[in-house]
């Protein structure tokens, strides 16, 4: 009896041994990308595009609460991952998020796939143009808060900064 509890404990601890970092990691290469603007980004967005469509969940995740140039640089990686799992997540940008030069990355990433002959989500890439179209021909578009909202409507007054936004005041 102890020989098998000493066995069933030994394959615990070799499973436990052979875990998978790629969440961690995915994770410490996304934090270059939404917290610096320098020369660490681009072997980040390579080796966080490695990682293919494992990544995609934690992009999309830091999409929320990241400033404009670390949404800029997820989004870079997700179009050199180039996966079609990624179409819902850049229409969603495309329309929805509240920085002009995001929407038109975004756009312009899926543009790009649908035109692509060695795309393998192209029919993924046009119902995603066409969704795009189909929002903004019906008004749907970004909710914009403070001076760039609605007249008469109050700011959100208190929302933190979103990670990151010392990128955009001149920080590292």
């Amino acid at each position: 009896m102890g020989a098998r509890l000493a066995l069933v404990l030994a394959g615990a601890l070799a499973a436990g041994a052979c875990e998978d970092r790629s969440h961690r990691d995915i994770g410490d290469e996304i934090n270059i990308l939404t917290r610096r603007n320098d020369a660490l980004v681009p072997p980040a967005t390579a080796r966080l595009a490695a990682y293919g469509r494992k990544a995609i969940p934690q992009i999309e995740t830091a999409l929320h609460t990241a400033a404009v140039t670390g949404r800029l640089h997820l989004l870079d990686a997700l179009a050199k991952i180039g996966d079609a799992e990624a179409a819902p997540i850049l229409r969603h940008v495309a329309v929805y998020d509240v920085a002009p030069e995001v929407r038109d990355a975004a756009e312009a990433i899926i543009a790009a796939w649908a035109t692509d002959p060695r795309q393998p989500g192209r029919a993924q890439a046009d119902a995603a143009l066409a969704a795009i179209a189909g929002k903004r021909a019906a008004g749907e578009g970004p909710l914009l808060w403070g001076d760039a909202g609605a007249p008469g409507v109050p700011s959100t007054v208190g929302a933190p900064e979103p990670v990151g936004a010392a990128l955009e005041k001149g920080g590292r």
